[in-house]
């Protein structure tokens, strides 16, 4: 399986508290939480939900996992009407979760990945099959950027700038080169890139 991941994400960045609910992810004072919620066109919709159905399995870092178990892992289908096609797959298919806290996962399907994390993924990106996909997680993608274990990411770049929050990459980090696998703007105005890692960036020489 090759490791994707999707990202939705502000002008400067910022993942966190994306969803509906303001009170969604209030860590370190943030308050400007559902920026993303209705931003999207229904091409971007569909994009989404074609993402999540073809998926073979799903990789989440514990605080995702719990937000999405007690979301979409509590709810029935006709609880999440146009959203089926996500709520099916988020239920059907194996989830894995990178953590060293989380002993008792009540979400069935799920198997927790402690100890070391590199050999883990890389066992399971070593099974046939599509794709491994990692959604929200910020902390998790930045560790498998890192790594070098993602072979591919969409971001979905919503037009806010929010101004405070965590944000996808961090202010020191790796440098990755990108190759643009896809690029469009939907009618409302946002923008989603396909992109795979491609090694280190060249650098002008210091003169």
């Amino acid at each position: 399986m090759k490791l994707t991941t999707m990202t939705q994400l502000t002008v400067d960045g910022v993942m966190q508290g994306n969803g509906g609910a303001s009170e969604e992810d209030r860590r370190n004072g943030f308050t400007r939480g559902g920026w993303a919620m209705g931003k999207g066109d229904d091409d971007t919709q569909t994009l989404i939900k074609d993402t999540y159905e073809r998926a073979d399995a799903f990789l989440f870092g514990r605080r995702t996992y719990e937000l999405f178990a007690g979301s979409w892992g509590a709810a029935a289908a006709q609880d999440v009407p146009g959203w089926e096609p996500v709520w099916r797959a988020l239920n059907t298919r194996p989830k894995y979760v990178a953590s060293t806290t989380l002993t008792a996962p009540a979400w069935p399907g799920t198997t927790v990945l402690p100890g070391d994390l590199a050999a883990a993924i890389a066992d399971l990106k070593a099974k046939p099959g599509g794709e491994l996909q990692v959604h929200g997680s910020g902390a998790l993608i930045r560790w498998l950027l890192a790594n070098e274990l993602v072979d591919e990411m969409t971001l979905i770049v919503i037009p806010v700038i929010v101004g405070q929050g965590a944000r996808l990459f961090p202010e020191t980090g790796p440098d990755i080169a990108l190759d643009l696998a896809e690029s469009r703007t939907d009618a409302k105005g946002v923008t989603i890139q396909v992109y795979r890692p491609a090694g280190r960036p060249k650098y002008a020489p210091v003169s």
